[in-house]
């Protein structure tokens, strides 16, 4: 097969791609699903995509040209946010579902994890809150970059990650792309009964699924991932999700499916442009590199984590909110498990986090000081301008005690002693937070 035949093929991989990222499996999709696409393109028919289903629709590959490999080295991580969007509202929305994808480029290490929409949080410039109104408040208040944007943000500084892109979609998604790969087959284990299912009018039905194997056409499927109804809540909520992105996985990869979803791929793609969002933009030869990728991810190895019960306490608000509070070391554990960390900066097989804020005016000095720190071992959970930028003095502020960790800190950073500072806050996200002062002169070149 040619480079242009293979460009071709894995375009039309893309925007299948685009198309499947709207189900619930959106996030495992874009790096891990499309590998048994890529693998089967051998029975794939030629066909032409319109121009409207192409962001870039001028990218040619000519004969002998090589394909857009994904050069960068950096860990890849996706936040994908299913939104509550009805068709009798206009907004804003809640997230009803959470997930993070994450995939090392180098090493090919994958995980996914999935995110309780009643976490209680803090959301950054804002107030404690569930962490699935980060969206609805960010779209109320105008936040830059709108409610994703702050979702993001509240993700970033709650589990300590930095998040590279992002995927939106909304339920009618969710259900054509169901229904268009045909439906799903899903085992039930246990019998669900639901009295208060929601209903798009706001109301409620009453749900109710026997064990055992099921045909879900979109409807169906969208119903046993969104309901709430078991003695765990959104703990087997979450591990619902994960079984019906298995079992979409299972429906595409078909052999009679693939050649009928291919050359529908331009008109679902207009179908549901409105209905997914994917930010930020990628261009097709993005798109094409990381389908690449893609194909080199073992499956068998993708990590999956739920942050359960095992991770919070269920606990009441003074205005009568069931939440949840997080155990931050248990989430950190988890959290670590999904993203593979096992860098050399550990104490007793846990991962010590850091953030790097700049306390100067020096515009990049957080960036480059979190880029040096990790090629020594560290992980630098975010990165950002501190609350102010007239710092004299550096700081190394240690939320929990890592005093062989801070004395290597001093030492790679060219900080005196009197920089340590404890922070004793055992309930923060990061174990130490790093701030630059104008003392600091900047990693080595």
């Amino acid at each position: 097969m040619t480079n242009r035949a293979t460009a071709n093929k894995l375009i039309r991989f893309g925007m299948i791609l685009i198309y499947l990222i709207s189900t619930v499996s959106a996030s495992t999709l874009v790096f891990f699903q499309v590998r048994e696409l890529v693998s089967a393109s051998e029975i794939l028919p030629d066909i032409t995509l319109g121009n409207e289903a192409i962001e870039s629709p001028n990218i040619v590959y000519e004969e002998g040209q090589p394909l857009p490999i994904w050069t960068g080295t950096e860990r890849l991580t996706v936040l994908v946010l299913g939104i509550d969007q009805r068709e009798t509202e206009e907004g804003p929305w809640r997230t009803d579902t959470m997930m993070l994808l994450t995939l090392d480029p180098v090493t090919l290490q994958a995980g996914v994890l999935s995110i309780p929409r009643d976490l209680w949080v803090r959301i950054p410039g804002y107030t404690e809150n569930r962490i699935n109104t980060a969206h609805f408040i960010g779209d109320a208040y105008n936040h830059p970059g709108s409610g994703t944007a702050l979702a993001i943000e509240t993700v970033e500084y709650n589990l300590g990650i930095s998040i590279d892109y992002y995927v939106r979609f909304n339920f009618n998604g969710f259900v054509n792309v169901i229904n268009e790969i045909g439906g799903i087959e899903i085992y039930v284990e246990e019998r669900v009964d639901d009295t208060k299912y929601p209903t798009p009018d706001l109301g409620t039905e009453h749900l109710i699924i026997e064990p055992g194997w099921h045909h879900f056409d979109g409807e169906m499927a969208l119903k046993y991932a969104r309901t709430r109804y078991s003695s765990r809540g959104d703990f087997d909520r979450a591990r619902r999700q994960q079984q019906v992105m298995s079992a979409v996985l299972e429906q595409v990869t078909k052999p009679g499916n693939l050649p009928r979803l291919a050359s529908r791929a331009p008109t679902l793609y207009a179908t549901l442009s409105d209905a997914v969002q994917v930010g930020p933009a990628l261009r097709m030869d993005q798109m094409i590199a990381l389908a690449a990728l893609a194909v080199k991810v073992d499956r068998s190895q993708i990590r999956f984590g739920v942050i359960d019960e095992n991770c919070t306490l269920p606990r009441e608000t003074p205005d009568h909110q069931q939440i949840l509070v997080p155990l931050r070391d248990e989430i950190r554990a988890v959290r670590d498990y999904v993203f593979g960390v096992n860098g050399p900066e550990t104490e007793e097989g846990t991962t010590i986090t850091l953030s790097v804020l700049n306390g100067t005016g020096r515009a990049g000095l957080a960036g480059t000081t979190r880029d040096y720190l990790v090629a020594q071992g560290f992980y630098v959970g975010t990165h950002s301008n501190a609350d102010r930028q007239d710092y004299e003095n550096s700081l190394i502020i240690l939320n929990r005690p890592h005093p062989t960790v801070a004395l290597r800190l001093l030492e790679l950073l060219g900080l005196p002693q009197s920089a340590v500072v404890n922070g004793d806050n055992r309930s923060a996200v990061y174990d130490i937070v790093i701030i630059l002062g104008a003392d600091y002169t900047g990693p080595p070149e």
